[in-house]
């Protein structure tokens, strides 16, 4: 990586911090047209067809209502009320899905027992409809809390029916995931999308992608049914070696994705045999996600830039 990319990459995730930007961006038009690529929608509705779609073409999906970072209680249940309107979506729909929730949706940055008590009442109504909730990880400053509350959760509802994120390119998480296993919480490994540094997070993608791929290996060693979530055909190469050499079935473990990005990678992986699950955002604040997005690969800010330009 470049310094001048790893330059536009801080910019982007450091903007995609700043709150008073969430309604400012929503109205910018050439914003809107990019964040189509990743966001599947302003609404339910529009979300759940473009899941109808994946499942089309043999994909499996995991809803996200983005609304990261809330400050007020009110709003948090306005989340709560989302979240069992979707559960209660796919089971009418009959969609093959489940949902992402990200704590700071739930109230965490303000008021850890309140974030418990909603993320409960949505893992709850999942669990009576079958279904699963991924607690999303966020920034390293809520990791620990974010983890504590996925093991309460976890102790009330099984494995079943909730999940954790843990993001490789944190030094803390071979042993989160080791510890995770052991407790047989189920686990989606990504990269990281967050600005950290260096003294919590690896910052030369060598070492993340080192890290990756050990812990990728305690997770497929676990016995447990985990989500290996990438893009880097390298990542998915040495999974699916490490899973030939142990010789796991391809059920024992599904990949992960994001919507709009590697659609032909999507498509083959599931074609080969392998569980392909796609995490697909919807929701009026895309700003945040979608900065991150564009972090991760800054030449599409000049796409922006031109069509802004061009009004």
């Amino acid at each position: 990586m470049t310094a001048a990319t790893q330059l536009s990459r801080s910019a982007l995730l450091f903007l995609s911090r700043r709150e008073g930007l969430k309604d400012v961006a929503t109205r910018l038009g050439p914003l809107r047209e990019l964040a189509g690529r990743f966001i599947a929608g302003e609404t339910l509705e529009q979300a759940v067809e473009a899941v109808k779609g994946l499942n089309a073409q043999g994909l499996m999906a995991s809803f996200d209502h983005l609304n990261e970072a809330v400050s007020k209680a009110a709003e948090t249940q306005d989340e709560v009320r989302e979240y069992r309107r979707l559960l209660a979506r796919i089971d009418a729909v009959g969609v093959r899905a489940n949902v992402s929730l990200k704590l700071t949706q739930c109230g965490l940055l303000f008021d850890k027992k309140l974030a418990l008590e909603n993320a409960r009442v949505v893992v709850r109504e999942a669990a009576a409809r079958g279904s699963f909730v991924r607690v999303d990880m966020e920034q390293s400053a809520v990791t620990q809390a974010t983890l504590d509350t996925v093991r309460a959760l976890h102790a009330e509802f099984g494995e079943a029916h909730v999940g954790a994120v843990l993001q490789s390119y944190l030094r803390r998480t071979e042993s989160d995931a080791r510890a995770l296993c052991a407790e047989r919480v189920r686990i989606r490994l990504c990269k990281g999308a967050y600005l950290e540094g260096p003294e919590v997070a690896y910052q030369d993608k060598k070492d993340v992608d080192a890290n990756f791929v050990r812990v990728m290996k305690v997770l497929l060693d676990s016995g447990v049914y985990h989500g290996i979530a990438t893009h880097d055909e390298r990542m998915i190469d040495a999974t699916l070696d490490y899973a030939a050499k142990q010789r796991l079935p391809s059920s024992a473990f599904e990949f992960q994705m994001l919507y709009g990005i590697r659609r032909d990678l999507q498509v083959r992986l599931a074609q080969a045999g392998f569980p392909v699950r796609i995490y697909v955002p919807y929701g009026r604040y895309w700003y945040p996600y979608f900065m991150r997005r564009l972090a991760e690969r800054p030449a599409n800010l000049w796409f922006v830039l031109k069509n802004m330009v061009k009004g």
